[in-house]
């Protein structure tokens, strides 16, 4: 199954260490360069789907000035489906490469 780029950049900024919401809008868009903003309801939207799909879960819960945070980790699940996708693209820019280097283009 191929991810969408934003679900990409979610569990990207998932490996190592659990984030809450503000974290995740933040870190994707650092790992994507500017051009991935995701609005509030786009990510609660993703994080729903993630979790529906195994690849991500609630880690845990924290108050921070009143307000709850809730933290979410990537699964195994979600690694292996990380390092898939991850594969998936290099396999995909290498033969976008050499085609384009064959045809003397780059």
């Amino acid at each position: 199954m191929a991810l969408t780029e934003p679900a990409v950049l979610v569990l990207t900024a998932l490996v190592g260490e659990s984030r809450h919401g503000y974290a995740l809008i933040s870190e994707v868009q650092e790992l994507s360069g500017g051009r991935v903003t995701l609005s509030v309801g786009t990510l609660y939207g993703l994080l729903d789907r993630l979790t529906g799909e195994g690849l991500i879960a609630r880690d845990r819960e924290e108050v921070h000035a009143g307000r709850t945070r809730r933290y979410y980790r990537l699964t195994d699940d979600g690694a292996a489906a990380l390092a898939a996708e991850a594969e998936r693209l290099a396999q995909l820019a290498a033969a976008a490469s050499g085609r384009l280097r064959a045809a003397g283009a780059v």
